[in-house]
Formats: structure tokens, C-alpha cells, sequence
């Protein structure tokens, strides 16, 4: 079955393995490293047709470095995974999805937080330019877009935050609400035309920071705003290590409950976790977490989880 996954942190392994390889480790190969849970040959088996790929800082990176390392992960994008491998096809607008071949997996550049362009929103705009077609404000910190899930202050969006999410809207971008605050969260959604939840779970479910309470996913499904479910276990299950598909279907299952059937879908962060649900482990797992969607779930539903679903809510 074809898969959209909106979120992985591929870059910026593979931007750490370039940074080592100057002290001659091997710089990893998209194609098929198994250091890589979303490498090209995983995507092909799991039956992934769209990939987003996230531009990620490491948080305790000096500011003055923060555009440089964006930019090589931009780089590392079209370089070695759109340019070494022919069947990758950059989604540069949202018709691209729609025009991809029987043999092409999409991918797609995302921001998770806004560190990069500091309070400069040219740079913001050359990440358009690049490719970029959803911006997440923050990481779990603040920044000087807003307060991140894990900032102890909870504050909401700057006026540069509100004028980032204003100019998402002018170019039809995303913007990604998962690891905002809750008083970020709110700001957005009273101002974003496309929000989307790249990678949160159910809160009711499993009491974390990262995951939506149950107010704020019924306010994105009122919206006909996508809210994809993340395969990292303490994010499942409060306070585990461990996750098992069965505990992941659960949130679809309240999420389905509080109306959003067709607003579901996958943002598994690969390449972004230590962690794993068990059977689930890279891209090349998702027909194991298909197969067990469809003993819950009709073909039509569990295709809507897949992929469906986000083709109904992309940008016109």
C-alpha cells in the first residue's frame, strides 16, 4: 500500500556522519546505509510514495552557525538523496505528488524550527525557494518565533512568529504545529491557513508535552487540518521505552473518535529516534503496521490513514 510519511530526521544524520567523515568515517549513502532508517531501499520496500524530510539543528548549536548548517542539510537533500538516486523526485509544489511516476518516491523539505533564519525573513523566503513547503516555528525550545513543548514558560507566538506563519500562507506552506506550546499552538491556529501536526499523538492517551490534548485535535479536525501519528514509544505509552503497534493504534483509534477519520496519517520520525515500536523499526516495517490496521480498520479507511487522507488536505 503507498505510504506518506511526513516527517524524518535523515539530514541531519547525515549531516553528522559528514561532519565526521572529515575525520574519515564513511559519509553515509542514502541509497542503502544501514545506518539510515529511511535510506532509498527501505522507502522502495515499505511502500513509501512520499517522504518529508526535516531540516533540524542540534539545540545546543551556536547561533552564527545555525543558517551554514541549514543550508548544508538543504544540500545534502539535493546532492545525495535527489541527486544520487534517480528515482527520488523532489516535490518542489504540491502538484509534483500528483505527478509522480509509478516508480518515483517524493520527497519533500520541511523546517522543524526556525533557528536558521534567526529574525531575517529573506532567509525564510530563500528556504521557499529551496524547496521548503512546511515550516515547524519551534523545536521543544524557544525561539524568536515562539515557545517550544518543552519551554517551561509557555509563552505563544513573537510578532515574527505571527509573521512567519502569515507568510506560510502567501506561498500555500504548512505550518507544522507538533512541537509547539499550547499557547503557540492557539496563536497558530487562529492564524495559519494550512496547519498540520507533523508527528503528535493523543495526550489522553499518553500524558507528554509533544503529544495534542484532545481540545486541540478536534480543533485541527474542525479545520480539516492533518494530524499524523509518531511511532516513538514514549510518546505512546506514558513513561515507557516500549511501544507496541497495537498501543500506537490506540491513538489512532481516539483520535478516529473525536472526528477525525479522515484526518489522520503517519509521521513516523525516523532517523529521529533511539527508540522503537516493536516490529516497527525503519520504513522498510510499514506493511506490518498496515496488516494490523486492516484487522481494525476497512481497506478504504486504512488507505485514508496511509495516504489518502493527505491528498484530500493538500494546498490548492
Amino acid at each position: 500500500m503507498t505510504i506518506i510519511d511526513m516527517h524524518c530526521d535523515a539530514l541531519f544524520k547525515m549531516q553528522v556522519a559528514k561532519r565526521d567523515s572529515l575525520y574519515r568515517k564513511p559519509l553515509l549513502n542514502f541509497t542503502n546505509a544501514e545506518e539510515l532508517d529511511t535510506n532509498f531501499h527501505r522507502l522502495q520496500s515499505g511502500g513509501v510514495k512520499v517522504q518529508f524530510f526535516a531540516i533540524f539543528l542540534h539545540p545546543e548549536l551556536p547561533s552564527d552557525e545555525k543558517w551554514q548548517h541549514a543550508l548544508e542539510q538543504v544540500d545534502l537533500f539535493h546532492s545525495e538523496i535527489i541527486g544520487m538516486n534517480p528515482q527520488m523526485r523532489h516535490i518542489a509544489r504540491w502538484q509534483d505528488i500528483k505527478e509522480l511516476k509509478e516508480d518515483e518516491i517524493g520527497a519533500v523539505l520541511t523546517l522543524e524550527g526556525a533557528e536558521p533564519i534567526g529574525n531575517d525573513l529573506a532567509k525564510l523566503r530563500h528556504l521557499y525557494r529551496l524547496g521548503v513547503l512546511s515550516v515547524g516555528l519551534t523545536w521543544n525550545t524557544a525561539n524568536l518565533c515562539a515557545d517550544g513543548a518543552g519551554e517551561p514558560r509557555g509563552a505563544g507566538l513573537t510578532l515574527l512568529g505571527k509573521n512567519v506563519v502569515h507568510a506560510n500562507n502567501e506561498q500555500r506552506i504548512l505550518t507544522d504545529v507538533s512541537h509547539l506550546s499550547e499557547k503557540a499552538f492557539w496563536d497558530v491556529i487562529e492564524l495559519a491557513e494550512f496547519p498540520v501536526a507533523s508527528h503528535s499523538n493523543a495526550r489522553a492517551l499518553c500524558n507528554h508535552a509533544r503529544n495534542l490534548t484532545d481540545e486541540q485535535a478536534m480543533e485541527m479536525f474542525k479545520r480539516k487540518a492533518m494530524v499524523n501519528v509518531v511511532f516513538y514509544p514514549p510518546f505512546i505509552n506514558e513513561n515507557q521505552e516500549r511501544a507496541t503497534i497495537p498501543d500506537l493504534i490506540r491513538h489512532i483509534d481516539h483520535f478516529c473518535s473525536l472526528g477525525g477519520l479522515e484526518h489522520i496519517g503517519f509521521g513516523s520520525d525516523f532517523d529521529g529516534i533511539k527508540l522503537f515500536t516493536d516490529s516497527l523499526k525503519n520504513a522498510g516495517d510499514y506493511p506490518v503496521l498496515i496488516d494490523e490496521l486492516q484487522k481494525h480498520y476497512s481497506e478504504t479507511e486504512v488507505e485514508g490513514f496511509a495516504y489518502r487522507n493527505f491528498l484530500a488536505h493538500l494546498p490548492d
